[in-house]
């Protein structure tokens, strides 16, 4: 498969042909992709959310008003979930969240994922970050010249720390390092930038066999 590869300054370009990259025909592999997002989105959930039932909320154990004769509605505790500051019914409680994926599934979704974005034009290749000076601007305008608009993953393996510095502050770039590249990064964002020596290491886990 051929990828557009940018050199570090990102002002020229040439096709280069990666052999390696998975290649899939119809739709094989895209439900393992969405049962992996649900499942890395659903792990990531605390579950901590938790409300009081009317058993758990303080105070309420005297009867409002008597039975009968006040003209008012029964009322048995002011802890009620009809009244303010009462408790809640069927409320949210914690609970774990969590989803097992296997492995196989996983390496699937990813190759899949990154066949899409690849075969979509939506993956560059550039030499190296190695932004001279390592400053915010320099790197801005390089992924401005690869990606002119919208959300961009920069991927490496792994970042100098330089670059980590420089680039940190741009609001529309991310970083991820080649290693902790799963499918949930390659499906949220519009351009994906990987150095050299990353798309090696993405191309050796996806040929090994790892998720």
């Amino acid at each position: 498969m051929k990828l557009k590869v940018f050199s570090p300054d990102g002002t020229k370009s040439r096709e280069q042909e990666f052999a390696g990259l998975p290649v899939f025909e119809g739709t094989k592999g895209r439900q393992a992709v969405k049962e992996v997002i649900v499942a890395i989105q659903a792990n990531r959930r605390q579950g901590t959310h938790s409300t009081l039932t009317r058993g758990e909320v303080r105070g309420g154990g005297k009867k409002p008003w008597k039975q009968k004769g006040s003209g008012r509605a029964r009322a048995g505790s002011n802890r009620s979930p009809l009244w303010g500051g009462g408790g809640v019914v069927f409320g949210p409680k914690p609970r774990d969240y969590s989803k097992k994926i296997n492995a196989r599934v996983k390496s699937l979704a990813f190759s899949r994922a990154l066949f899409d974005r690849a075969s979509a034009g939506e993956i560059d290749v550039i030499e190296a970050f190695s932004p001279q000076p390592a400053k915010t601007k320099i790197v801005n305008q390089v992924v401005g010249r690869i990606a002119p608009k919208g959300k961009v993953l920069l991927v490496d393996a792994p970042f100098a720390a330089e670059t980590l510095r420089a680039a940190r502050n741009i609001g529309r770039v991310s970083l991820q390092e080649a290693a902790r590249l799963n499918t949930v990064d390659l499906a949220s964002y519009r351009r994906i930038i990987v150095s050299a020596r990353a798309l090696e290491a993405i191309i050796a886990r996806v040929n090994g066999g790892a998720n």
